[in-house]
Formats: structure tokens, sequence, C-alpha cells
């Protein structure tokens, strides 16, 4: 869709001039006449028109039928039996309508006969250059009219969080969730049965107009993922300009995993690979409705991000105080003692008994100039060392907690600091928490689920970008090597692409007799590692012999080896010692490929101890896997043992990942283990299967 198109199509559904409400009424319990009333009663700035055949509607203009209708409505919203549908579609297109939102249900998720209405329906938006929403859609809702029909339809304000689902149930139960929490929404909308737009292009859509009227917060929820390069790009574009996206996928389970032939293959899930995906497009991932409004509060206290990791809790009891550290602290959050001069002011404003150094305990007996008081002296003396203030407030009923929750709601609008407070006492207090959402406010009823919150902002992903070029990467000597290969690469040129890609490999020789096993073994020199050529997992039959010493040992090896099924040679190597580590990649389907990295060898898919991320790499993400397993400190080197460079791993991942990147004819590859000490690390074995 180029430029022009698209500010078109973006204005025709998110700021129409004019709306036509095909099946509108005035009977709420349709979806007509419910989503007419809707758009009348919240504001709409522009011309509506009614097509019903009944006669006039709620005093707006209504038509007999959609030719009667003056000019060309940029939007139309249509809302009476599937049967009906399509020329009501088609009647809209001709008059030049842009965009229309089907309510109608009845299509494609009922049953095979919905199914040709669908073809039907795309064939007429094809034809007429028309953008269809749904159908089977709850509607489309904007700051500048509320087209939806059911379930809850808060007042939008500009400027706060948007929502795009592919579900419209979805779409209901948070906003009743968030609205509570006080959280504000602007444009939200749903796809419906998505027979044209899914939530991708709806995304993307979304992207090129985003200056328009776009929103810091972003809520997705999808269902089916179509298009993962479309939605990769809009959505780094999206995070690059500033938006913080939050996103559920559901769908995803172990059994969608599917029968691989590497290492790799074999733990790269569905789910892997959607996480992965998020991580490069720098989503924050949430499983769940409860934890997406968690996110969404914990960006709006903080305004979009976090400085650093330091935190200090400020409290009223004890018990959720120490539960909110700790939560803090699970998710990387240090809790530093307050500076002196801080400790000092602060003992002039508590009881002797209060604790100043860091949580801050104010007891039950807490005022509201107590609390305006601390918010000021926190505000003078520690912006620059501490990075938020999370607030946990319950109802000792000592002194009105109105006045607590009124100093906290003007702090937030002043103090340098970002204040996230947790406010318990929904029961007792829900006329004083309702009057501090009104101010503006979002809260958590949950500490530990705040200090959640605030961990997955700390630790949201970032935008990197991977260099294109890699010192001794020969691609063009790779493509060479790969011309007219397919299914699992033999030994020989495995090692040819792997080297001119960069990777380095012991001393080794193939043999296919005892003769050339002794030559081998006096070139290379004792003691070699020997292994059978042919089957894919040579553990799993015995084909590999470690530390041979002498001749007579080589020989026997090279006997026992050529027994094994499926045979055809024996690899002699120089024995290296060290770490062991596997670099593997595997596709992912559309969504690209899966990069893993872990602890190698043996044990690689026993321990799972491993991380994933969508090729190609730039520099700090592979730091980021390497980092990432729990293993890590071996790799550093542990109880006399030498460790690796991460300098040199990391290199070797990102050229791992750029060979996939360029040649996505590569279905998986193994590098199990990649072996050594220090600086030199060497491809003890390898594999990759082609398309």
């Amino acid at each position: 869709m180029n430029a022009k198109d698209s500010a078109e199509t973006y204005n025709a559904l998110f700021r129409p001039q004019s709306i036509v409400v095909v099946g509108g009424s005035e009977s709420k319990s349709k979806p007509g006449g419910s989503v007419l009333a809707n758009i009348v009663e919240h504001h709409y700035k522009g011309s509506i028109y009614v097509v019903n055949p009944g006669g006039p509607v709620l005093g707006l203009p209504t038509y007999a039928s959609i030719s009667d209708v003056p000019g060309t409505p940029e939007l139309g919203i249509i809302a009476i039996p599937a049967r009906l549908v399509a020329g009501s579609l088609e009647e809209l297109g001709r008059k030049g309508t842009k965009a229309v939102v089907i309510l109608s249900a009845g299509f494609g998720e009922k049953d095979e006969r919905g199914k040709e209405e669908e073809k039907k329906l795309l064939a007429i938006a094809r034809d007429l250059g028309m953008t269809i929403i749904g159908p089977n859609c709850s509607g489309f809702m904007t700051y500048h009219y509320s087209g939806k029909f059911a379930g809850i339809i808060p007042e939008l304000e500009p400027n706060s969080i948007d929502f795009i689902s592919g579900s419209g149930a979805t779409v209901d139960l948070v906003m009743e969730q968030a609205v509570l929490r006080g959280l504000k929404f602007c444009n939200v909308v749903n796809v419906g049965n998505s027979i044209q737009t899914g939530v991708e292009d709806l995304f993307a859509l979304y992207d090129e107009n985003y200056e328009v009227d776009g929103s810091p917060i972003l809520l997705l929820y999808l269902e089916n993922l179509k298009k993962p390069s479309l939605f990769l790009k809009a959505a780094r574009s999206l995070t690059r300009k500033g938006c913080s996206i939050i996103g559920i996928k559901s769908g995803i389970s172990e059994s969608g995993a599917r029968a691989a032939a590497s290492h790799t293959g074999a733990m790269a899930t569905d789910d892997t690979a959607i996480e992965a995906l998020f991580e490069k497009a720098g989503i924050i991932r949430v499983k769940s409705k409860m934890e997406m409004i968690d996110v969404a509060c914990a960006l709006s206290g903080t305004r979009g991000s976090l400085a650093g990791n330091r935190a200090c809790v400020i409290t009223d009891a004890g018990g959720p105080g120490v539960m909110l550290t700790d939560e803090l602290e699970r998710q990387g959050f240090v809790l530093p003692v307050l500076g002196e001069r801080t400790r000092e002011r602060l003992k002039g404003i508590l009881p002797a008994e209060s604790s100043v150094l860091n949580p801050v305990d104010c007891l039950p007996s807490r005022t509201g100039p107590q609390m305006r008081q601390i918010f000021q002296v926190m505000g003078e003396e520690e912006p620059g060392r501490i990075d938020v203030m999370a607030v946990q407030f319950g109802n000792p009923g000592m002194h009105p907690n109105r006045e607590i929750y009124h100093e906290v709601s003007e702090a937030r609008k002043t103090c340098p600091i970002p204040i996230v407070p947790t406010l318990s006492s929904v029961t007792t207090c829900t006329r004083q928490i309702r009057e501090f959402t009104q101010q503006g406010n979002s809260y958590f009823v949950d500490e530990v689920n705040c200090g959640f919150g605030l961990g997955k902002v700390l630790k949201r992903p970032l935008i990197f970008d991977a260099p294109r070029s890699i010192p001794g990467y020969d691609r063009e000597g790779i493509a060479g090597t790969l011309k007219g290969k397919g299914g699992v690469l033999s030994a020989d040129t495995v090692t040819q692409v792997l080297e001119r890609a960069g990777f380095v490999f012991p001393p080794q020789a193939a043999a296919s007799s005892p003769d050339e096993v002794r030559k081998a073994c006096d070139t290379i020199g004792y003691p070699v590692a020997m292994k059978v050529i042919g089957p894919l997992h040579k553990s799993d039959v015995g084909g590999v012999r470690l530390r041979v010493g002498n001749a007579a040992g080589a020989v026997k090896a090279w006997h026992d080896l050529m027994s094994i099924p499926g045979a055809s040679g024996v690899a002699v190597q120089k024995m290296v010692e060290g770490t062991e580590i596997i670099l593997g990649s595997s596709r992912a389907g559309d969504i690209g490929q899966l990069v893993m990295f872990g602890l190698g060898g043996i044990y690689t898919e026993v321990l799972k101890d491993v991380s994933f991320a969508l090729a190609p790499l730039a520099e700090e993400e592979c730091r980021r896997m390497i980092r990432s397993i729990r293993a890590y400190r071996i790799l550093e080197g542990v109880r006399g043992q030498k460790g690796v460079s991460i300098d040199v791993v990391s290199v070797n991942l990102a050229r791992l990942s750029r060979l996939v990147s360029d040649f996505p004819a590569i279905r998986e590859i193994d590098i199990n283990p990649l072996k050594g000490t220090g600086d030199h690390l060497y491809v003890v074995d390898a594999r990759i299967i082609m398309d």
C-alpha cells in the first residue's frame, strides 16, 4: 500500500468525516441500533447517515437504500443479515466508500456456506478497492467515533492506550479490568474473522500513520500470525518511534513443535519462535489479560521507561512491604540504602520506630501531611540515586486514606522520581480509589504484581540492527558450495560451508580404510577423536571414540565404527579439550530462522539450558543469548577450569545467524560441540540439513 492509499484507508477507519450505518435502528437490542446509539452518544462530530427502509431513526438522515445516501460516506458499518451483506458491500464500493466494518455474523465462523460468502466479499473488495474489517466483528472504536455494538464503551481519551486485537471478547474483558484500575483508552479495534485485514495488516497501517494520533502504549492480542515479516517490520518501527507494545499470542503449545532431525529443531517449539519474534520486535510479551494490565500500569506509572534498576519501597505495613521488596529483587532491582541526608530528614517526619533505610516503613499511623513531606524529600534528595518509588498502602483505619491517595496523586505530577502505587484496600476504600483514578491515576491491587510489572518494564526488549558484514565471512564462496545441494549435506560440504563462514575446525581427515586411518593419525598427531560418518546422531549409535592414543587403538576403533549400520567412513580429528558449546539454527516457518545457544555435547537436550533468538543477530543480541543461560559461569571458567572467550563465542553466533539469514534454504544446523578454551574454539562436529 502506497503512502496516499495508506493515509486514505487510515483516515476512513480511524477518523472518518462521514459514516453510513447500514441496518441502523432505534433498537439497542440489535447490533445496528446499538452501534448507532454508541456513535451518537459518544460525541461523534462528523456526518451520520442511516440506511433503514422503515423510516426515520433517532432523528438522523435515514434512507431506504444505500444508493439514496448523498455523496460518498468515508466509512460504512454493516449490521444486517449475512445473506444481504454482499449486495450492500458492492453498493458502498460503487459509491466510493473506502472502508467497511462488517458487524454481521453467520459467515466462515458458522459453516462452509459462510466461507463461500466470505469469498464473495473478498472479490467485491478487491475489485472496488475497499478495505474490509470483519465480518463477525464487534466494532471499531477510536477517539473520533465509538463504532462498537457490544461490551464496554469507555470514554476515549487521546494519548492514552491503544488496543489492536484478534478477539472482540478479549478487548472487552481487558478493558473491564483496566478501566477499573484507572487506565484510559484511545483507539480500540478488533478484526473479527479478518478475511482481508488481519491484525498484522492493521498493525502495519497503524505504524504507517502513527504520527497522526498514535498512543505511547499499544496492547496487542494475536490468535493467528499469517504475516510474521510484516508484523516484525511494523513492530520494530513502532518501538523505534517510542511506542511501548505489550503483546499476547495465544494458541501456543508444545504439541505444535514439529519433528526435527537436529537438537536445535527438537527444542525450537512454536512458543520459542513467538518468544524470539517478540524479543526481536521489542514487544513486552505477557501470558494473560491481568499481566497485560499490570505491565500497562507499570508503563503508565514510569512514563514508559526506567532510567535504571534502583528502587525505593515506601509502605505502611511490614509484610506487604517485604513481599514487594522480594519481588523487585527477583525482577533484577536493587534497593540501595537511602542517602544520609535523606534518612535524617525522614527521621524528622516519621515516628522513631519507623524504618528509613529502604524500604521506608511509615507505620499504620501515617498521615497525608507526612506523605507529602516524604515525597518532597525523596524528590529533592534522591533523583539520580533512585529510579522508581514503589509505594504500598492498606487501610489501617487510623487516618483517612483519601488524604494519602491525594498526596500520591499530587506527587506523581511533580516528583522527578516515578511513583507506582499499590492500593490494596479495594473493598473498604472503593470510593476513594475511584476518586484517585478519576484524577488520571492507575494503580496495582497486589504488591507482587506491581514488582512483576515493573520488572517487565526494566527488562523490556531493545531493538538492535545486525551488521551486514562480518570479517572472514565469504558469502560468495558459501553460495558456490551450496549450489545444487539438498537434504543432509556431506561432512566435506559442511566443513567447506562453515569454514567459508569463518568457523575454525581442528586438523581432521576422513578415512575409508585402516591404512588411511593410520596415515591420518600420524599426520594429525595423537591423541585423536574418531567419529562415524553417515548416521546423524553419532552418540546415539555409539559412533564416537575419544582420546585414541596409538595406531592399534585407531585401527580397532575404525573397525568398530564401520560396523555401525549406515556408516560410510570415519572422521579422524585432533582431540580438542575444553568447554563444549552448541550453536544451532532451525527454520520456524514464515517467522524465520531461530538461532540457538547453550552448553553442548550429549547433555544438550537433557539439560535444555539454551537460549533462542531470531536471525540475523547484532552483537548485543548475541551477548544477551550467552548471558541468559543458567550455566553462564561455566563459560567464564570455574574451579580451576579454563573458560572460553565470550567475544569469540559472540562472533561465532553472529556468523551462524548471518549464514542462515543469507541462505534461508538451510532448514537446520547443529554445531555440537563448538569446543575449546580461551580464544581457541573449534567446530568438533556439525551437520547441515537443506530443503
